[in-house]
């Protein structure tokens, strides 16, 4: 029985990225490869595209951008220390979550006082209507 070796000179994208843990199998890798999340080199990837050594990768993750380098192209699934070693991840720290104003549940119906607060906090424009 032959074995596969863990690094080659190049490897499958959703492969690499199933080997180097950024998605938990290798279907789900393929299946954002098909949905338009993983561009190679900036154009969008086909899960049969090869990558190697120096290729860069933007992978669409909940709503965010992971940038990732390849230094080596491995096919089977490795530890993390081996993983820091495959790839180089230059992904720009996220931004902290804005704080969303929450109402305790049967607190009822905002007041109009309360309902402005709201808007103001979600950045929309306030619609009062004035008579006259």
């Amino acid at each position: 029985m032959r074995v596969a070796p863990v690094t080659a000179a190049s490897a499958r994208v959703d492969a690499w990225l199933w080997a180097v843990r950024v998605y938990k199998t290798r279907s789900a890798a393929t299946t954002a490869c098909r949905a338009g999340h993983v561009r190679v080199n900036g154009d969008r990837a086909k899960a049969a595209q090869h990558v190697r050594p120096g290729d860069e990768l933007r992978v669409r993750i909940a709503g965010f951008d992971r940038h990732l380098i390849v230094r080596t192209p491995i096919v089977k699934r490795v530890g993390a220390a081996l993983v820091a070693e495959a790839m180089e991840d230059r992904t720009p720290p996220r931004d902290p979550a804005p704080v969303i104003a929450q109402r305790d549940r049967g607190a009822g119906r905002p007041t109009k006082r309360e309902r402005r607060e709201i808007d103001r906090l979600r950045g929309r424009p306030s619609t009062s209507s004035g008579s006259g």
